[in-house]
């Protein structure tokens, strides 16, 4: 009975790509993204600041979100899984030089982007956009607490967040853009399962 019912189990055709917490990081970590993103659009952009009637409250949003931006992370650090998919991320290997050669040439073909678990350009952006909000992070606490630095510290600091901060807007709609154009990695991180056919052609190399 066991043979027969062995021979009669149908094949796998999903596979776990990640687990709840590395999908509530990715989901906390987006959602207070989100806020720092929409509320500067409101403190800087002259158009949308005018439809606001309490800018101080704005602000003050803006700066606790700032704030709260790496505890998702840290909190996330917890898990085994969630520091092993930093370790993926951590790590640059020959295959991750093929992919980005056949990126820039725009080579589609399955040979010329072999990826494991993440690709190379996944990989450059969660080191730039860490790099970024780290930077973020300490120019944003420089221009609260204004009596703690000299004034060059604070114009610097300030020219240094604004320019960044539009960078990263210009970065997160690219993100954003190639997430709504691939169904399944947005299911991946939906519901934490992509089919075994996505995994085979887009991340070959990945054994999970």
């Amino acid at each position: 009975m066991t043979l027969r019912a062995e021979a009669h189990t149908p094949p796998v055709t999903e596979v776990r790509r990640f687990g709840p917490v590395q999908r509530w990081v990715h989901r906390t970590t987006a959602a207070l993204m989100g806020v720092c993103v929409v509320t500067a659009a409101f403190l800087y952009v002259p158009q949308l600041a005018e439809l606001v009637g309490r800018r101080e409250l704005v602000v003050r949003v803006h700066e606790f979100a700032g704030l709260a931006l790496p505890v998702p992370v840290l909190v996330g650090l917890a898990s085994r899984a969630f520091r092993a998919d930093l370790g993926h991320l951590n790590r640059f290997g020959p295959h991750d030089r093929t992919w980005l050669h056949g990126a820039l040439a725009r080579d589609k073909r399955r040979s010329a982007r072999p990826a494991a678990k993440f690709n190379a350009g996944q990989k450059i952006y969660a080191a730039w956009i860490s790099g970024a909000s780290v930077v973020m992070l300490g120019t944003g606490l420089i221009m609260w607490f204004t009596h703690l630095t000299p004034i060059m510290w604070r114009t610097s600091a300030t020219f240094v967040h604004d320019w960044l901060a539009l960078t990263i807007g210009i970065v997160l709609a690219g993100h954003i853009g190639m997430a709504l154009g691939d169904p399944e990695a947005r299911r991946g991180l939906r519901t934490g399962k992509v089919s075994r056919e996505w995994a085979e052609r887009e991340h070959p190399l990945w054994r999970p």
